[in-house]
């Protein structure tokens, strides 16, 4: 099951360092912004990239939106991965609702 997160909601969850942070967008947007402590694997090489991942982690996505990090968090439970959470609204909401100081794209 994906736990599918308000902004505040994910920020507590972030709380928690066993919690892998993953950016699914793309490189050039991680260049403009991302949050602190996330790792980039962008959606389009998730299908090999996931394998770096630990099934038994907890993995936190997002991107801009929240589409693609959904997409994401459905492909991972679809591999067995037990501990999947995406941030409603991406980084937008987050940079609007969490930290403003997240540069807006």
């Amino acid at each position: 099951m994906i736990k599918d997160l308000t902004p505040k909601e994910f920020k507590d969850y972030l709380l928690d360092d066993e919690v892998i942070l993953v950016d699914v967008r793309e490189q050039w947007e991680f260049d403009i912004c991302q949050i602190k402590g996330s790792i980039l694997m962008p959606m389009g090489e998730i299908t090999k990239s996931y394998l770096n991942l630990n099934k038994d982690s907890k993995i936190a996505l997002y991107c801009h939106s929240g589409i693609r990090s959904i997409h994401v968090a459905d492909f991972l439970l679809s591999k067995d991965f037990e501990s999947v959470a995406n941030l409603q609204g991406g980084i937008d909401a987050w940079a609007q609702e969490v930290d403003t100081t997240v540069e807006r794209y």
